[in-house]
């Protein structure tokens, strides 16, 4: 069963009796740049969730029914945020857009068994089943979540039209050096756990300085991602299982990375032979001064090459 949901304000759900389609009231802002953007883009989603576990997965959409269906997946630790400054170019384009929380992240309760990616294709698919009725779609996933999209187009080949990967771990790539993030559960709340959290973001997010806006509105949500982190002790994305899962991706597939990203920080010159195990391999783009985070960090230019890959035939 799926059951539609709605709410108004960032991060604060009620659950109701009824569907509300806020994209029918509100205008997406063109460039998510403050909370309040972020907010504005949040309260144009229709909200749908779907039975997982203990819970529901929550799924937000944007753009017209009639829309070709384009799935974004957000990375470890994230929520459908990770994909706040791209949702607004790929509904201009006139694509339906939906946006899991994954399973065990955000507003989404755990998956019925297991604590790491591998647990979360069967419940993820099976939601996407429901709501797209049937239909295929783009897939297009970030970080963490490229290893739930990768295992998807492998066992539903028939689901997933195309696969767009960013950032993805697993590829047996390791990086040159470590990244010198810091523990911080054990801390209170508070300026030092807040310091903590910020320096993490920096080490592994982005890859320079930004305005005060910017690096206010990522730390904003990238904190309050982390706090509702519930699946602990991940450890595939330490392996090299999208490299082993790509051999049975028949799909065309395409990466987008970003040139400093933390992961493959000198190394991004291996990413390619990784992504070529793909039997449809087309290519890899590397968007320049951006880091981890590319799609954030470096909006525009991803969405132009996001746009090559979901329209090259």
């Amino acid at each position: 069963m799926v059951v539609a949901r709605g709410r108004v304000g960032c991060f604060d759900f009620g659950t109701l009796a009824f569907h509300i389609s806020m994209s029918t009231a509100c205008t997406l802002p063109t460039a998510v740049v403050t909370l309040a953007d972020a907010a504005a883009l949040d309260a144009a989603s229709s909200r749908f969730v779907v039975p997982c576990g203990d819970g529901d997965i929550l799924v937000r959409a944007w753009g017209l029914p009639g829309g070709r269906p384009t799935v974004l997946l957000h990375g470890g630790s994230g929520s459908w945020v990770h994909w706040a400054r791209n949702i607004s170019a790929l509904v201009s384009a006139g694509r339906r857009v939906w946006v899991p929380d994954l399973p065990g992240f955000g507003d989404s309760a755990r998956p019925p068994l297991g604590t790491d990616a591998d647990a979360l294709p069967e419940p993820v698919e099976r939601a996407l089943d429901q709501l797209l009725d049937g239909a295929a779609y783009d897939l297009v996933a970030f970080s963490f979540g490229t290893m739930v999209a990768s295992f998807i187009a492998a066992r539903w080949p028939h689901r997933v039209r195309r696969l767009v990967l960013v950032g993805a771990p697993a590829l047996g790539i390791g990086p040159a050096n470590p990244l010198g993030l810091r523990a911080w559960m054990h801390l209170s709340p508070g300026p030092e756990r807040d310091d903590v959290m910020h320096a993490n973001m920096r080490a592994l997010m982005l890859a320079r300085e930004a305005t005060t806006d910017d690096d206010s509105l990522a730390f904003h949500l990238y904190r309050a991602d982390l706090l509702r982190d519930r699946m602990p002790k991940r450890r595939l994305h330490q392996t090299d299982v999208i490299q082993r899962t790509l051999p049975a991706v028949r799909c065309p597939l395409f990466g987008i990375w970003g040139e400093q990203d933390a992961l493959y920080r000198g190394r991004t010159d291996l990413i390619a032979g990784a992504l070529s195990k793909a039997p449809a391999f087309r290519w890899l783009r590397i968007i320049p001064n951006a880091g981890h985070w590319v799609q954030f960090e470096e909006a525009a230019a991803f969405d132009k090459v996001l746009d090559q890959a979901l329209t090259e035939s």
